[in-house]
């Protein structure tokens, strides 16, 4: 049990906890449009009338921000051919996005997304945030790049935000 007496992963309502699992929420949502071909709209009224506290693998997540969620779903599917031309600037083949499992991708996108659009946002905080998701479905290999990509974006986005 953590600080408090609460299991990890129960509903919380810390702002911060809301948000990590509305950016979980909001990468699955975004693979269920691509191989679900859902609309962004349709996808967010589903996840608001029926999973926006959801149970994973025997664990009840916290509720989501569900406005944090939304912005991160809608923004991402708005800004998707910007958002994948600043990732490819960061990766080694240009191409290797394209080819990545979808959740990778959407990882990746969402960060880059919060990253352009949540200035208020840190891009530290945003990096910790990506990479334990893509830690949550892969291995090293994928979270070395993971870490690589979302780090090369936001220092050359954010470069305020690190240290010379």
């Amino acid at each position: 049990m953590s600080e408090g007496g609460q299991r990890r992963g129960i509903r919380n309502d810390r702002p911060a906890g809301r948000r990590s699992v509305a950016r979980l929420f909001a990468v699955q949502a975004l693979y269920e449009i691509e191989f679900g071909g859902g609309v962004a709209e349709a996808v967010i009224a589903d996840f608001r009338a029926h999973r926006q506290s959801e149970e994973i693998e025997g664990v009840q997540m916290r509720e989501a921000d569900a406005d944090w969620f939304s912005e991160i779903v809608r923004g991402v599917a708005k800004r998707q051919t910007e958002i994948d031309a600043i990732i490819k600037d960061a990766m080694p083949r240009p191409d290797a996005l394209d080819r990545m499992e979808a959740i990778l991708r959407y990882a990746l996108r969402c960060a880059a997304y919060e990253i352009i659009a949540r200035i208020d946002v840190p891009a530290a905080t945003v990096i910790d945030e990506y990479l334990g998701i893509v830690r949550a479905f892969f291995g090293p290999r994928e979270i070395k790049l993971a870490n690589g990509v979302i780090d090369a974006v936001a220092r050359k986005l954010r470069p305020g935000e690190f240290a010379a």
